[in-house]
């Protein structure tokens, strides 16, 4: 299984330089969409990096699809919903709501 990173130049690099083979920067939503969908599609990829502001501008039937991935395991790093992310997600792992 491979790691795949999407997203805007600064935010790759440094997966780039950390010696991640599958790495798709993009400029706009359409180029995002576009790497998404074929991200999807490849088996050799397990987990998929994003920044949350990127899946945040993602049409909601790409969101849905990438929140119900199993794989790839989808991973949002950064941006401004990062704590509610974190609570979504684990509230789908595991069934309950650890912050209550």
């Amino acid at each position: 299984m491979e790691l795949a990173v999407i997203g805007k130049s600064e935010f790759v690099t440094g997966f780039r330089l950390a010696g991640i083979s599958k790495v798709y920067e993009t400029a706009d939503i359409q180029a995002t969409e576009s790497a998404v969908r074929s991200v999807l599609e490849d088996r050799s990829v397990g987990i998929l990096v994003m920044h949350n502001d990127d899946i945040s501008n993602l049409p909601e039937i790409l969101r849905r699809n990438l929140n119900e991935s199993v794989q790839p395991t989808v991973v949002a790093l950064g941006g401004s919903e990062t704590g509610s992310n974190l609570r979504d997600k684990i509230r789908q792992a595991v069934g309950v709501d650890l912050w209550k």
